[in-house]
């Protein structure tokens, strides 16, 4: 398995925890995985959510040439934004892939009994669906199953969720861009969240991750509520 470490996952100062939490994982699961390092490229989709053509297909010409040259068959990602590009928009390129996100592999290596939570962790959390994971490729389970695997873990739901979620305020490229009008995206979910009356709010990509941890700073709750990865809250459990 390559796991495919994405934009974020190398270069964000949070999201990198997240990266070593799901290695260790990984590790602790004895799963047999490499990395790309430095011939990782962006997937392009940023770049083609934005409308530049050009360089997102500079960007998957460059990666498909490595991925073939390294006869690469299953990747493994926990950015939905690279799982989608990979999965989705590469076979035009002439690489056929099978591109899971992290929160189904962690999922998976829970069912087999190859991650076994032990600590009990005595949480309210509330899991936000990234548009990438749910909406257009239809993981909804698989996160929801990981965190209730925990022990003491009280998993609750937003007034907005699966297939009615509400966006972060960063896909297609608006994680680039501001609002310049009406409220902020990324506001209005976090007040679903901290509604809930979780002190966690769970999260399975970068992008959210972000905006959400913004949005709590705005309403200046980042003391009170928490935003975890999936990854780590189940590393935790272990």
């Amino acid at each position: 398995v390559v796991f495919w470490s994405g934009c974020a996952g190398a270069f964000d100062k949070r999201y990198r925890n997240v990266t070593k939490s799901f290695a260790q994982l990984l590790n602790i699961a004895g799963v047999k995985y490499g990395v790309l390092g430095s011939e990782e490229k962006c997937t392009g989709d940023p770049a083609r959510r934005l409308g530049n053509e050009f360089l997102a297909q500079t960007f998957i010409q460059q990666n498909a040439e490595t991925l073939k040259k390294y006869n690469v068959k299953k990747v493994v990602t926990a950015c939905p934004h690279c799982m989608h590009t990979l999965k989705n928009e590469y076979n035009k390129f002439g690489v056929e892939l099978e591109v899971t996100h992290h929160t189904e592999y962690i999922d998976k290596l829970l069912a087999e009994k190859k991650l076994v939570p032990k600590k009990e962790i005595k949480e309210t959390v509330t899991y936000h669906d990234s548009c990438y994971l749910g909406r257009y490729n239809d993981v909804y389970e698989e996160p929801r199953k990981a965190l209730e695997s925990i022990d003491g873990l009280n998993l609750i739901e937003m007034a907005r969720s699966k297939d009615k979620g509400f966006c972060c305020g960063a896909g297609g490229g608006r994680m680039f861009l501001e609002e310049t009008e009406g409220k902020r995206v990324n506001v209005e979910r976090t007040e679903e969240a901290i509604n809930t009356g979780a002190k966690t709010i769970a999260s399975a990509c970068p992008f959210c991750m972000t905006m959400l941890t913004d949005g709590l700073k705005s309403k200046e709750k980042s003391e009170e509520v928490k935003v975890k990865d999936v990854a780590e809250i189940v590393l935790e459990s272990l």
